[in-house]
This record gives structure tokens, sequence and C-alpha cells, in this order.
């Protein structure tokens, strides 16, 4: 016979009083509070220390609108039974302790209750009620443990009984199995057919937390059922029901210790309940933050601002001395572990948002971590989470015996991790970039007048040998003061001028090998093109050396092709050749003159270049 679950007959009955939605009063602080949960009854036995009724069963809910969070499982279920819509058989899935035996009992309760109001809910005071409610033994409400009755033959005694009618006209038969990803296979195809025909007023609910397991073992039993997913319960919404129950138990709180204790549950309310039982055992005349770290072992909020403190300062030493404390005060560093990358977590919503700070910070200590999230860079604060994600997604901090060592690495790399800054954050440290160079590689085509070429007369001031032997800037206005006829003809350069004279320039090898030496192969095989008046180099991807990034080298080649061309000076950039015949045959396109201009940037600016080099930076247009 299965093992049917129930409460001893020393539980004392829950008074009636007071269970009516309309004559509950608001908790204190808790805005949008249902009515006080219902106490038991002064004239009922006093408890003694074994007749105890735990605080997840004596605040269990009665009505579908107390169950917290699930609101798009219990107002389908109200409805259903308000309507006579109530299907034969339904699949509750979802973490532990969110409220899925809770919602079976509940329509259990709506669908056998003589005074059902007109909207579904169970009156939740009656025999029947209080019966269902506090899991007796029932002939029609039965709750069955399918992890120790998950046989095939436990499966067919099911199905006989369920072939019985229910004790009365006006009554349904419920069956409510929990945990029953443990079924086996051959005991969920005994139920195949009983759930596909059902008999009348006859319903099933199964309760799982691995839904996965049943759609490997009985996909076909998906397909019979209505499936129900249940969501965990928010931080704020277990604080909300702990200081409910406290207040109805007229014990002081604080918000903190509350806090702590929602955060410990991991969205289950009854998680929840207990916990606060756990730290009502040990002092049960207030609930303050020193009782929950004690008896939980729940590491305090200082602990996490003082190693965001180590980090920041790169204090690295500390990092041996904070896991040492850790450890002498009895903390599980693999509950630290989650609790450090949840305040990660919070610190990178803080950096990125900072006037909407997230609702699970708020408190005393939102101010201490919004200060120390402005030390961080977004980017820092995301390798960082990065970091600590690795060591859950591979499941070694579990497996490992020593995760102090492990904690510890993960704390020093934290610290010695380099921080992201802004490229002019970099280029201000180092002195400063010429505030001229980048003008030249947005400013858009200019007319071919004898001053066209003037704008980008400073830049090769600064990097070509040309416009150093000239004396900068002053050399090209000397020339066309002296000879104004002469220069448009010197300035004004079309592109088969450029072509021409590049061309000119490969016919003198010898010229060629003497200012680029090592570069006569790679510049034979550049096919030459012109964009914005500068020579563009187009050549096959990857054949561009390293040797190219010498700025003396490139000045000198410039030089020697603005003589070849009869001006003051040029410029030459090389770009990668975008066609598919490898024969030169491509158009030059914006991208390519957008990354040539790049390139020019940084061979500009000395400082950016060796920041560049330095840091290992990219830089985008």
């Amino acid at each position: 016979m299965p093992q049917v679950r129930g409460a001893g007959a020393h539980e004392p009955r829950q008074d009636p009083a007071g269970s009516s939605g309309k004559c509950g009063n608001r908790r204190r602080g808790v805005p949008g509070a249902p009515p006080a949960p219902r106490t038991t009854s002064p004239d009922a036995p006093q408890a003694s220390t074994l007749s105890y009724l735990a605080l997840a069963r004596k605040y269990r809910p009665r009505r579908f609108g107390e169950v917290a969070t699930q609101e798009h499982v219990s107002e389908t279920l109200r409805r259903a039974v308000a309507g006579g819509r109530v299907g034969h058989a339904y699949l509750f899935c979802g973490p532990r302790g969110v409220g899925k035996t809770t919602l079976a009992r509940i329509l259990a309760m709506a669908l056998n209750c003589p005074t059902r109001t007109a909207e579904g809910e169970p009156c939740g005071i009656c025999d029947n009620c209080e019966h269902i409610w506090g899991g007796h033994t029932s002939l029609d409400v039965v709750e069955i443990d399918a992890a120790s009755n998950r046989g095939v033959d436990d499966a067919r005694e099911l199905r006989a009984r369920a072939m019985l009618a229910p004790s009365d006209e006006h009554r349904h038969k419920v069956y409510i199995l929990d945990e029953a990803h443990m079924l086996t296979r051959e005991a969920w195809n005994a139920l195949l057919k009983i759930l596909e025909e059902p008999p009348p007023r006859v319903i099933f609910c199964f309760a799982t937390t691995e839904a996965r397991r049943i759609q490997q073992s009985a996909s076909p039993i998906l397909s019979r059922c209505q499936r129900f997913d249940f969501r965990r319960i928010g931080t704020d919404d277990i604080m909300r029901r702990l200081a409910e129950v406290l207040d109805a138990e007229e014990i002081p709180f604080d918000g903190e210790a509350l806090r702590a204790i929602a955060r410990k549950a991991s969205g289950g309310m009854r998680d929840g309940l207990s916990l606060l039982d756990q730290v009502l055992a040990l002092s049960d005349s207030e609930v303050g933050i020193e009782a929950v770290v004690r008896i939980l072992g729940v590491v305090a909020e200082e602990r996490y601002l003082q190693i965001l403190d180590v980090i920041i300062s790169r204090s690295h030493g500390a990092v041996f001395d904070f896991v040492e404390e850790l450890l002498d005060e009895g903390h599980d560093l693999v509950e630290f572990y989650h609790g450090l990358a949840e305040r990660l977590r919070l610190l990178l919503r803080l950096a990125l948002d900072p006037g909407k700070p997230p609702a699970e910070m708020a408190g005393a200590y939102l101010d201490d971590y919004a200060r120390r999230a402005e030390s961080f860079a977004p980017g820092d604060l995301v390798r960082m989470l990065s970091m600590a994600s690795a060591l859950e997604s591979d499941g070694s901090l579990r497996r490992t015996g020593r995760p102090r060592v492990m904690v510890e690495m993960l704390l020093l790399r934290m610290s010695y991790l380099d921080r992201t800054v802004e490229l002019e954050e970099v280029i201000r440290t180092l002195g400063g970039a010429p505030e001229r160079a980048p003008a030249p590689a947005k400013a858009p085509p200019l007319p071919p007048t004898p001053h066209a070429q003037s704008p980008k007369t400073p830049l090769r001031a600064v990097t070509s040998g040309a416009g150093r032997d000239r004396g900068g800037e002053a050399a090209p206005a000397d020339t066309r003061a002296a000879d104004p006829a002469a220069a448009p003809a010197r300035d004004i350069v079309t592109q088969k001028d450029l072509q021409a004279a590049w061309k000119s320039l490969m016919e003198d090898k010898a010229r060629v090998r003497a200012v680029a030496p090592g570069l006569w192969t790679f510049l034979k095989a550049a096919d030459p093109r012109e964009a914005d008046g500068e020579l563009l180099l187009e050549v096959p991807p990857g054949l561009e050396p390293a040797r190219w990034r010498n700025r003396q080298v490139l000045g000198e080649l410039e030089e020697a092709l603005a003589l070849h061309a009869g001006r003051d000076s040029a410029k030459i950039s090389v770009v990668e050749r975008r066609d598919s015949d490898g024969e030169g045959g491509g158009r030059v396109t914006p991208e390519t003159v957008r990354e040539t201009r790049l390139q020019e940037l940084v061979r500009h600016a000395p400082q950016l270049e060796r920041a560049i080099e330095e840091l290992e930076l990219d830089l985008v247009d």
C-alpha cells in the first residue's frame, strides 16, 4: 500500500477565527501584506516541547491568494475551480519550498469545501479544509511520497484505488504525488491509461523538482497533464513574509537579519521559515544580525566590504590573512565564494547604472557598496565575475579538497588584475598627444588648390624625414613665396602622377634598398592606388612586415617619393588587398581608408603607439 503522509494526532488544531481575508490587519512596516495568519486557539492545549508546530507548517497558506509569487499558477487554478474547468492531471515543476505541494492541497480544499466562495477560494476553516490543510489521512485526498512508493506494483495499486468513487457525490478524489520524478518508467507506464481516460471526479497532482527526468523517462505523461512551472520567490517577498510571521509571533527583528535569512533561503519560502525557526531557537527574544551570522554561518557584509578594500588597494599579502580569519570564524569558503560573486554582480549593476540601485542591496550597506563601485571600471568587474564564474562552471571549487588555496588564488588574481583605462586617460598620463595629429584623419578631401596640402604639412614635420630636413612647417611656406607660379604644379598631384612617381621610385632599386632595407620584395608586390590625396599600397593579406612600422624607414621612403613626385611631402599607407583573385583589381573602400587613418593616428602620436605596445590596447575608430 502506498504510504500516506499525514500529521500526528498531537498537533493542535488551528483557530478558525480571523481566517477570513476581510478581518486581517496589515502587518507593521509591510505594505500590501495579506491578512495575519491564524495562530493556535487560546483554548487549544498548550504546545509542549514535543508538540511544537514548525513555522513553515503553522503559517502555510490556506487560500490561492496567500501563495507568494506563484500568481500565474494560483490564479489559473482558482479560475478553473470557479468555472468548473479543473483538469484531471497537473504537473507542478519547480525548486523546493516554492509552493507546489501547498497549491495542490489548496486545490483539493477548494474542490471539497462545502462553503467555497463563488471566486473559487476555499473557506479554509471548515472541517474538510482543516483536515486537508493539516495533511491528515483522508479517503478522498491522498498524499503519496513517490520516492518510497516508486515501483510498478505501487502504481497498479494506486490505479485500482483511483477507480473507486469518492465518498460523496459532491466530493473529488485528489491524489498528490510528491517527488514524482522518482517513479520508475514501468510505474509511469502503469498510470498512462488512467491518466488518458480518468474516472470522473478524480484529480492527479504530480509535484517534482526535476521535470527533466520525467521528460526522459515518461515523456508521454506530459501530453496528459497540464504543466505549471513554479518560480523562485524573490528576496523581498521572503522578507515580507518573515516580517509578517514575526509580527504575528510578537518578536522584534532587525531588517538586515531578515535580508540575510532571505538570501540564504535562495528563493524558497519554506527554507526561509525553517531558517527563521533555527534563529528563534537560539534567541527567541529578538532576531538580530548577530544571531543570524552565528547560527547560519552567514558571512557578514563587513567581510565582503573588507575584501573589496583589499582588492582596490592591491594589498596582496592581506588576502592570506583575510582567508585565515574567515576559517577561524568557522565560515564555509564555498559559501563565501558564492556571496562574493553575488556582491560583484551587484557592484557591476551599480557601476553601470548608479542612479538605479538594485533592490537586493537596499539597506544600510548600499552607500558602502556604491562608494566602492566608483573604484572599479565596469570592464574590471566583468573580468572579475568571469574569474569567479570559471570556478563555478567547471565545479572545481566543490570537488577540490583544498578550497582555501583556490579561494586565495582567486582573490590574488583579482587584486593583481590590470585595471581598464580609457584611451584619453592613457594619452594624458603619457604626456598627451599632439592636438593636430587626428585632424587630417577626419578631414574630407580638399579641393585642388595651391593650399590643399597645408593641413597635412604639420604631420609630415612630425614623422617624415622630408619635413625634418626642411625645418618643419616653414619650408613649404618659403618655397611657395619664392616661386608662386610653380607652387600649383608641385602641390596638385593627380592619381597618375602618384602612381607614376611610385613606379619611377621602384625602378631605382638601389635607392629603395638604401632607404628601406629589407622591404624591397614587400614594396614590389604592392599595388599603388590613390585615395584622399594619399598613396595606398594594397598588399595581399598578412604580407605587411613588422619593419614597416618603423617610423624612420617610412619617413625616408616618403621623402624619396616626394622627390620623385616633385612635391614637398608625400604620404604612404598600406592596406590589405580586398579582391579575391589577388591581382590588385579591387577598389579602395571607405573601410580601408578608415583603417589607414587609424594607423596614421598611431604613427603620428609616439606616446599613443608606445601605450598600445606596452598595454596591448585595441584602437577603434
